[in-house]
């Protein structure tokens, strides 16, 4: 069953310091992701990876195409590219969940209520968000003596793992992820990939960007190759050879 269909996707930018010109971010993107699916998008720098995820989360306004986001428990189709504002924000958090590699804390916030909040304004009791958030900081081997410290005060490879056990928390049906292991040693990324195949809920749907070939293929089912704002492939994670951009 598909659970998010990209058709014709196309996203421009206009550089108003080179006197408007238009840079094409995306150039007719299309593709179909089913339900429960791990899809892994990757391509060179600049190739579109982040705009691609942006515009489903409607971080950015698409400039053309449709997006068609299928729902759980066959809940009308809503279209990402052109819903309004409204939709979209009532879907971020339960429905669709997204992180990028950049933590944006609330200051003077403990690690563990930044992981926690999520769930609290899903109506979890506090008590029982924040023993989630511990045992996902665990998990990313985030040291307990950082759970109630703020994470303006960490490390880059540490406030990322906190930007992932607050994105995996809510156990949204689908979940965004923009380059979550970037900034991660081998042995903390390891943590990650476990987390990422192990805490997801079964029908949780996937599109993650990675620039790390060992994570895509631990953890996705088939990859999204995009090259210069445009689709290049979509293949099955075992015909990817970690090659972009070609």
């Amino acid at each position: 069953m598909t659970a998010l269909s990209v058709e014709g996707l196309e996203k421009t930018f206009d550089v108003h310091v080179l006197d408007d010109t238009q840079v094409v971010g995306l150039d007719g993107v299309s593709f179909d992701v089913r339900e429960g699916e791990f899809l892994a998008v990757v391509g060179e720098s600049g190739s579109g990876k982040s705009s691609l995820l942006k515009c489903l989360y409607r971080t950015y306004d698409p400039t053309a195409g449709s997006v068609r986001y299928y729902g759980a428990e066959d809940e009308e189709t809503v279209d990402l590219a052109s819903c309004g504002d409204r939709t979209v924000m009532g879907l971020r958090g339960d429905a669709i969940g997204y992180t990028s590699q950049f933590l944006d804390e609330i200051p003077r916030v403990p690690a563990v209520d930044v992981v926690a909040r999520p769930l609290v304004e899903q109506g979890t009791p506090t008590e029982a968000a924040r023993d989630r958030a511990r045992e996902l900081l665990d998990a990313l081997s985030v040291p307990e003596a950082l759970w109630d410290a703020y994470p303006a005060t960490f490390s880059g490879g540490e406030r990322q793992r906190v930007n992932l056990a607050q994105a995996l928390a809510p156990d949204p049906d689908l979940l965004l992820l923009d380059e979550p292991t970037s900034a991660l040693d081998p042995e903390t990324r390891r943590d990650a990939i476990d987390l990422l195949e192990t805490s997801l809920g079964d029908g949780t749907t996937v599109v993650g960007v990675f620039h790390d070939t060992d994570v895509v293929a631990a953890v996705a089912d088939r990859v999204v190759v995009l090259d210069d704002g445009a689709l290049e492939a979509v293949l099955p994670v075992e015909a990817f050879d970690g090659e972009v951009g070609r």
